[in-house]
């Protein structure tokens, strides 16, 4: 066991005996401050004065130990997009499995990157704080005698891109939600918090190979990456090295996170990089530079877009597929794991919508539109508080009717493995994420899904992730092996959406209490709501 002192708080963290794993231990605060990410100063959310907040540079195993204090006038949570959290919802962040942390308060994680590499990051989950910043880029490296598919790069750049907004803060974009109204559309791009175009640069040299890590953090539009002059060479998707494909331009949809090669072979001088929305009236584009060094000359103008985006961007959605000859972040290759061959207990087919409830708009899954609880669900299943939530609130399938408000929980067993359907009737690029797992993205096409859309599933090598997108008036299909325990998150990523319903949770149980599945409740973890004077039993010691 690991164990680690802060303030007046023990925690406790399960270490592999037979890696070494470093405790990495960091102390922000969030603040609100007054930056220009646009042009006027605006009030945005800060970690230690910044935005985007400080990065995370860890490698597999190591045990993360974050004291974050909240310096604001709301309760504060962050959550960590891609990272699993094996055996450990209760570090989740979300407000399904965490109290937040009060104004003037602070609250302590405790987090293991076990069996896990790769380009994540992570952000503010309640309310609409995401809008104003708190967030910030983490990076899994691979221990050192685990081989990786490509030489080390020259260099490694991160790139947090995401949609803003200049005439809203969250707090005025979440009474527009509350009074049931959809907010309108954001009003610009930012590349690592800055949105004025050509305004930073990243200096290269001729010949060199760098690596570009690239998320979407944003609050609704899917984006593209490109450079200009430049091919990408995508080598990895949250955590999965994949097969080395070579791309013009990159489509990135919200929650998700990419790696790129990129060799400077191009006469020196500078480039655009360029981040456009994609599948959207609203056409937005921020550019950075790529500047050759000791070079003069630049090249801004950014290429065409494709005359038809949608079938470009799921005909390269299809090229993405897993390097079976690659090791992760063990020994043995990612490949060794033949999800295809498993025999599926259960299908799910998830349907969005959304209307008009008691006159406020509302989205939701399978008819059910998701209202949180007094007290986080994650709690109430531990102390076994009854009236919070009822597991099979939300059905498997699509129902007929309207839209109702409940506090969605959806029952599986612990090893289940199953099949998602994701089904798209809108016209606008859906994103779903689901916390605490990766899944196989086997399939999508346009249209509805059928038993018969299975005869079109890659059962060798799809790509492992945790956020998929379902195109307009399309559906997605991945495999989940339910091996971790815990409540978990399944959500929209356009974040209004989300807010406004379009979200439940997946309590994934086992009869069987041990540490094997699962770890106890952490002895400095927050109590609210109706959990607030409970006694904590059986906690990390």
């Amino acid at each position: 066991m690991g164990w680690w002192l802060k303030g007046r708080v023990w925690m406790t963290m399960t270490i592999i005996s037979f890696v070494q794993a470093k405790d990495l231990v960091f102390d922000w605060r969030v603040t609100y401050g007054k930056l220009s990410p646009v042009g006027p100063p605006q009030t945005v959310i800060l970690i230690n004065g910044q935005i985007p907040g400080p990065e995370i540079h860890s490698v597999t195993n190591d045990n993360l130990i974050i004291n974050v204090h909240n310096d604001t006038d709301e309760p504060f949570l962050l959550s960590w997009n891609g990272v699993q959290l094996r055996k450990n919802s209760y570090q989740d962040g979300v407000y399904g499995t965490s109290c937040p942390i009060p104004p003037g308060k602070n609250y302590t994680y405790a987090l293991q990157v076990k069996d896990q590499i790769g380009s994540f990051f992570y952000f503010p989950s309640l309310a609409v704080h995401k809008a104003s910043g708190g967030f910030g880029a983490i990076r899994i490296l691979s221990r050192p005698r685990i081989p990786v598919p490509f030489p080390e790069p020259a260099g490694d750049f991160t790139f947090l891109i995401g949609d803003w907004y200049f005439d809203h803060d969250h707090k005025s974009l979440k009474a527009i939600l509350d009074k049931g109204r959809m907010v309108p559309l954001p009003d610009t791009v930012l590349i690592n918090g800055n949105g004025v175009t050509f305004n930073t640069s990243f200096t290269v040299y001729k010949g060199k190979t760098y690596r570009f890590r690239i998320s979407n953090v944003g609050l609704q539009h899917s984006l593209n990456f490109e450079i200009l002059g430049h091919t990408l060479k995508l080598v990895e998707v949250e955590g999965t090295h994949t097969v080395q494909s070579m791309l013009t331009s990159l489509d990135i949809h919200v929650g998700q996170s990419y790696s790129v090669l990129v060799t400077m072979d191009q006469t020196p001088r500078n480039y655009s990089i360029v981040v456009s929305t994609r599948f959207s009236n609203k056409q937005l584009f921020v550019g950075s530079t790529l500047h050759y060094y000791n070079s003069k000359g630049s090249d801004f103008v950014p290429r065409k877009q494709p005359a038809n985006e949608l079938d470009f961007s799921i005909k390269q959605a299809r090229s993405i597929r897993t390097n079976l000859t690659a090791s992760g972040p063990r020994p043995n290759p990612q490949g060794s794991y033949h999800y295809g061959r498993i025999k599926i207990s259960r299908t799910l087919i998830l349907e969005n919508s959304g209307t008009l409830v008691n006159n406020k708009q509302r989205y939701a899954i399978n008819g059910v539109s998701f209202v949180p609880a007094d007290t986080p669900l994650k709690l109430a299943d531990y102390f076994k508080i009854k009236g919070v939530f009822k597991v099979g609130s939300i059905p498997d399938k699509p129902r007929i009717g309207g839209i109702r408000l409940d506090t969605a929980v959806m029952g599986a067993q612990h090893k289940e493995f199953i099949e998602i359907v994701f089904q798209n009737r809108d016209n606008i690029v859906q994103s779903y994420h689901l916390d605490g797992y990766n899944f196989w993205v086997v399939g999508l096409n346009k249209g509805t899904w059928s038993h018969a859309s299975r005869q079109e599933y890659n059962l060798k090598d799809a790509v492992s992730r945790s956020t998929t997108q379902v195109y307009p008036q399309s559906w997605t299909a991945v495999y989940v092996a339910l091996d971790n325990v815990g409540m978990w998150n399944l959500r929209s990523e356009l974040w209004a959406r989300q807010y406004l319903g379009q979200q439940f949770y997946l309590r994934v149980y086992s009869p069987i209490q041990s540490l094997r599945d699962e770890y106890p409740l952490p002895k400095n973890a927050l109590l609210c709501g109706r959990a607030s004077n409970k006694k904590k039993l059986n906690t990390t010691h």
